[in-house]
């Protein structure tokens, strides 16, 4: 084991990329931020500030930025990829020769890959031919402005190798993030995944005004249908209980700062698709996923009845009133 602090390369300065960063450099790692925009690595250098995305918070001194992948990833013992998930392959192709033959590579994203239907992690050994025991998978209820604010949060650090799991769980752990590990990548990535679509859901009922209760209704028929969808392909079903699963649920179905959320609810207020995405401007991974994640389930025989109706709601296969009518009107059954 190396002496040195850790080093950690994160793709890249986006909302959570940002948040990473400073939760890693604030646990006393040597982070690189890769930020596509020179402007966006010159504020972080000079300014020690990200002003496309939190221009008010003050950024750790020792955390740097660059343009250059091979700059930010030289010796590197961790690459930490935020990125959009359907951008994922194209972009990891181009940074993959510059990856370390050591490196653990951890993804934030939370996403299925709408040509496949794989996962992030299973995107990433397909690119980079990295075995599994060095891709980690970090999930939980981690809302970037509250951790930019340093404001109490926890997540999920899983990956098959516990030794890679419990590095990188050092390298992030600081007195506001506390990471837990696990060996169920596949419970923590689905977990991640599908909560966008549910937040999409809740979104909606709040946009049409329709109550606590029903938001109660869909977080909790939701965790229903992820954890059939989790299980069917070898999740272990405590997974979905803790903080990758209910907990990132909980935090995405009900908190006004997340994306998926915001975007359900300028659904609900009647916008269209087209509109939503215009007006916030931002990767809004429940949309881009949905059908993915539907084709998964229906691949393997599950039931995925909230992803079904958004799915087709973001096609424009069903309409805003019929959409929420079948969300809420189900077939009574037992619940088990």
């Amino acid at each position: 084991m190396s002496q040195h602090p850790a080093r950690a390369a994160v793709f890249s300065a986006g909302s959570w990329g940002t948040a990473a960063a400073k939760i890693l450099a604030d646990a006393g790692t040597t982070v690189t931020v890769h930020a596509r925009r020179t402007e966006i690595a010159n504020a972080i250098n000079i300014h020690h500030r990200n002003p496309g995305y939190f221009p008010d918070v003050r950024l750790p001194a020792a955390l740097k930025a660059t343009t250059d992948p091979a700059a930010a990833l030289y010796g590197a013992d961790f690459l930490v990829l935020s990125i959009p998930a359907q951008s994922l392959r194209t972009s990891l192709a181009a940074w993959a020769p510059h990856i370390g033959p050591g490196t653990v590579i951890v993804s934030l994203m939370k996403g299925i890959e709408r040509d496949s239907g794989k996962r992030a992690s299973e995107v990433i050994a397909e690119v980079t031919g990295v075995h599994t025991d060095r891709i980690a998978v970090l999930s939980g209820p981690n809302l970037a402005r509250e951790i930019m604010a340093g404001q109490p949060a926890a997540a999920t650090v899983a990956c098959p190798d516990d030794n890679t799991a419990r590095r990188f769980q050092t390298a992030c752990h600081t007195a506001y993030f506390r990471p837990y590990t696990s060996t169920d990548v596949i419970g923590c990535e689905l977990g991640g995944a599908v909560k966008n679509v549910i937040a999409l859901a809740t979104g909606i009922a709040h946009g049409m005004g329709l109550g606590h209760n029903a938001a109660a209704v869909l977080i909790t028929r939701g965790l229903t249908e992820t954890t059939r969808l989790a299980t069917a392909l070898g999740a272990d079903p405590v997974t979905l209980a803790g903080l990758s699963g209910l907990g990132d649920l909980v935090a995405t179905c009900t908190s006004p700062l997340s994306r998926n959320r915001t975007f359900g609810t300028y659904l609900g207020q009647g916008m269209s698709v087209a509109q939503v995405t215009a007006a916030t401007q931002t990767t809004t991974e429940g949309v881009k996923s949905a059908e993915a994640i539907l084709e998964l389930a229906r691949a393997h025989g599950v039931d995925m009845p909230i992803t079904e109706t958004i799915a087709a709601l973001l096609h424009d296969k069903i309409s805003l009133d019929r959409a929420m009518a079948a969300l809420l009107e189900r077939p009574t059954k037992p619940e088990r």
